[in-house]
């Protein structure tokens, strides 16, 4: 199994991995001379300004430095900021930072943006603010192209030798928040090899500040491999507790108000549960609201204000989801009448004026998932367009939209997801340009979907204690997939049943050929298929088929049994 995850020597850390695999973060430029501009100015009561970005990443990576230096001087002049969507757009802006240095700011610390901010920066200098940028998206590629701020901290600078480059914005800021850590407790500019050890207060909280990590990171859709991977694994597993006990439960009221909200209470936090429950309520805010609310929950809100936080924020979310789904109906019918899902046009480029720009992006990824397709959607408003991108392995976005950036009023992100705004004359000569492009670059074979298999197995192999194990191999993600296994000849013993409304799922029953079952006693395994209730009839009952499964463990009425969630089915003689 690990073998074909090109796991060798490494594996059993790769199943039991440390907190030690952690890098020092002195490593990534300018990130001591950003720590100690830091620690002085907190230090002397200097105002500083934490400048986040509107999404789940942006929000963790504020709560992660606004914990931390809180924590390190409690009486220190520490804010946060986070632009407007739809009324700034994204990332740092000028008029912003001109009104933050009016307000009495000395030190602006950007988080999960700011690598292109040629003016903004430009402008903190002006205002004789101390701009600090901390960023995970693609950096221009010369070092004389970053923006002129007093420490630009990025792991994949042109001059970075960080052995890890797929941080998120929320690891980022940990990197900087652990290294404020040992600086304070004594540690120079050796970094963390410096011999110095932080108090076990600090150390308790670095430790708990990893669930904000690990929540950015699964949200983000950042690798789930080497730092990110341990960063995930760790953080995940304290999500459930840090809000209940301990000296930093004050600090994470809000995450546990969240949990409760999202129906997760009392429960381990999987990167499923991130990703589909934990971070589209904090993307909420930022889509069809204000984001600073997402912030108040993760940094100051009380239990009474982070209660009445979340629930605001599930509405939002449940808001967030019908737009979403009218939007994707009509990106659908208008993909398809343009032919830009036919053969030989690999990408898909759309604006309307109906579409809500702070939920463009979530719609992208719903196409590229049903065509396969890098998707570009926008919202055209008063001769602009302007909204997401969503990119499929590899196809570069950033890299195409860099391209043609001549015709952009302005972009950025990195390789799979993107923002981008343009003038609406622009719009067909843009959207001709992109799908040519993309047309001439992306193989054919890249739009077909493909399944990667782990091995296949027999229904006797996957016991209770076996399908335990193989959950070790997660958190699960970008670049480390759930197991997938094959099972093969397998029979239908009963006709299946569909579920949910519309009946838009299935259940299905199979045995092994050999109707030996499985370790457990098991003869039969349940398999259940999201989004099959339509291949129904083709599963009759006595035909066989090879299936394709992610298994799973089940309980229920105090039992646990093996079950798998369908991802391909081939009918066999």
């Amino acid at each position: 199994m690990l073998l074909a995850r090109a796991v060798g020597a490494e594996s059993a850390l790769f199943m039991d991995p440390k907190l030690t695999q952690l890098l020092d973060p002195s490593l990534i430029p300018d990130l001591d001379r950003a720590a100690a501009r830091i620690l002085g100015a907190i230090q002397s009561r200097e105002p500083v300004v934490i400048y986040g970005d509107y999404d789940a990443d942006g929000i963790t990576a504020t709560a992660i430095l606004f914990h931390m230096l809180s924590h390190l001087a409690p009486d220190a002049d520490v804010r946060t900021y986070v632009p407007h969507r739809m009324e700034e757009g994204y990332g740092l802006n000028s008029e912003a930072i001109a009104s933050l240095a009016s307000a009495g700011a000395k030190v602006i610390i950007s988080v999960d943006c700011g690598i292109t901010s040629i003016g903004p920066a430009r402008t903190a200098r002006e205002c004789g603010v101390d701009l600090i940028i901390t960023d995970h998206h693609n950096p221009p590629a010369r070092l004389e192209d970053l923006p002129d701020a007093y420490a630009v901290v990025h792991p994949r600078r042109p001059d970075s030798a960080y052995p890890f480059g797929d941080l998120c914005g929320a690891g980022v800021a940990y990197k900087l928040a652990w290294r404020l850590a040992t600086m304070s407790s004594g540690g120079g500019s050796g970094g963390t090899q410096s011999g110095a050890k932080v108090p076990p207060a600090t150390r308790e909280l670095l430790v708990d500040l990893l669930s904000y990590a690990a929540l950015g990171s699964v949200a983000d859709v950042v690798p789930l491999i080497g730092e990110n991977r341990v960063i995930a694994r760790f953080g995940l597993s304290r999500i459930r507790h840090v809000g209940t006990a301990g000296p930093n439960a004050r600090c994470f009221r809000g995450l546990q108000a969240l949990v409760d909200a999202a129906g997760l209470s009392g429960e381990n936090v999987s990167a499923m549960d991130v990703g589909f429950k934990l971070a589209p309520r904090l993307n909420a805010a930022g889509r069809l609201g204000h984001a600073r609310s997402a912030v108040e929950l993760l940094t100051c809100a009380d239990d009474a204000r982070a209660a009445q936080l979340a629930g605001e924020l599930s509405k939002q979310n449940d808001a967030r989801r019908t737009v979403e789904s009218e939007i994707f109906k009509q990106a659908c019918e208008l993909a398809e009448a343009k032919g830009m899902t036919a053969p030989g046009r690999h990408a898909i480029v759309l604006a309307d004026p109906r579409w809500h720009p702070g939920v463009v992006g979530i719609v992208c990824s719903r196409l590229v998932e049903r065509y396969r397709r890098p998707t570009i959607l926008m919202q055209q408003h008063e001769g602009s367009c302007h909204g997401s991108g969503r990119s499929i392995d590899g196809f570069s976005l950033h890299g195409a939209l860099a391209r043609l950036s001549a015709m952009l009023d302005r972009f950025g992100g990195h390789d799979m997801a993107a923002g981008l705004g343009l003038r609406a004359e622009r719009l067909d000569e843009f959207a001709a340009a992109f799908i040519d492009h993309a047309s001439q670059t992306i193989a054919p074979e890249l739009l077909t979907p493909q399944l990667d298999i782990d091995c296949d197995a027999h229904l006797r192999e996957l016991s209770n204690d076996a399908v335990r194990t193989l959950e070790k191999i997660g958190p699960f993600g970008r670049g480390n997939p759930e197991v997938r296994v094959v099972l093969r000849g397998m029979r239908v013993t009963m006709p299946p049943r569909t579920m949910g409304a519309f009946s838009k799922h299935l259940s299905v029953q199979l045995s092994a050929p050999s109707d030996a079952g499985g370790m457990n006693g098991q003869t039969v395994l349940r398999v259940v298929g999201w989004n099959w209730g339509d291949q129904a009839a083709t599963f009759a009952a006595g035909r066989r088929f090879d299936v394709a499964i992610e298994p799973r463990l089940n309980s229920w009425n105090g039992s646990v049994n093996v079950e798998g969630e369908l991802k391909d089915a081939a009918p066999v003689a």
